[in-house]
């Protein structure tokens, strides 16, 4: 994961402690504009930045999602509606979502996969997730992440073109709240970076907000993919959330911004293909 300026939030040099978060004093609506600065590029306003820390926006990061995946949705609702073909308005969406996000979940897969399958020991994993360039297991999984995002909406699409905004959003929601379950269970794999500098993510804060993601995904998808395409979706975030703990703890021994953003790709990809197999 990142911040909206860049595709990698890194500290300044010398910054390597974990900094502490100033209190609050926005409430829900203050986590929410931090969560939107973190994960997207939409414009906040001109209100103080403050230290990005994921256990506050853990609690606002569904409402966030859905603000972030709301204009990509429109576009591909309405793209649909005026009579593009399915695909075509899909691949239109993915890339206006791959704007309103700074290409994050995008950088992060590639990165992880890169790191996790591309190195022999933890420090090399950890050095080429570090490094920007992408290898032969980054494209590739950067060319499947797009190829079943846009698959998935335009499949979904070409029969109920509300159906793929509301189930797009759904998953969007329920992918970055699930995602949060890494810095939940893992500690920082590396001292520096955005898994280091957000901070770790408490119980309470993750339960909270993974239910009120799991409320918006019953209210967005629960008509078009049924009360069991819902369970269903959950069922495979649980199988990718675990999943990809257990592959993080085992070979880096902990969690970094690439690993929970790439998680979030994953669970995006588990969700729609939930909702496919029900609508």
């Amino acid at each position: 994961m990142s911040e909206q300026t860049e595709p990698r939030l890194e500290p300044a040099d010398g910054e390597t402690d974990r900094p502490r978060a100033p209190e609050s004093t926005g409430g829900l609506f203050a986590d929410m504009i931090m969560a939107l600065r973190f994960f997207s590029r939409l414009p906040t306003g001109d209100s103080p930045h403050e230290v990005p820390v994921l256990d506050r926006m853990a609690l606002a990061l569904p409402f966030a999602s859905l603000v972030i995946g709301i204009g990509p949705a429109l576009l591909l609702v309405f793209g649909l509606l005026l009579g593009l073909p399915a695909y075509f308005a899909a691949v239109l969406a993915v890339a206006a979502m791959v704007l309103a996000t700074g290409a994050m979940a995008e950088d992060a897969i590639a990165d992880s996969m890169d790191g996790l399958f591309g190195g022999g020991t933890r420090e090399r994993r950890l050095e080429i997730m570090k490094d920007s360039r992408h290898g032969t297991y980054g494209v590739a999984a950067l060319c499947l992440f797009i190829l079943l995002r846009v698959t998935a909406l335009g499949a979904i699409g070409g029969g109920n073109p509300l159906a793929a905004g509301g189930l797009w959003l759904a998953a969007g929601v329920l992918g970055r709240s699930a995602a949060l379950w890494l810095p939940v269970m893992l500690p920082a794999a590396r001292q520096t970076g955005a898994g280091a500098t957000a901070g770790e993510v408490g119980w309470r804060s993750f339960s909270v907000g993974a239910l009120f993601a799991a409320i918006l995904a019953v209210v967005l998808a629960g008509p078009f993919a049924g009360y069991l395409g819902v369970l269903a979706a959950l069922a495979l975030l649980v199988a990718a959330v675990v999943g990809w703990t257990v592959i993080c703890r085992r070979l880096v021994g902990g969690q970094t911004g690439d690993l929970t953003g790439g998680l979030t790709a994953l669970c995006e990809i588990a969700a729609l293909t939930a909702f496919l197999l029900f609508t």
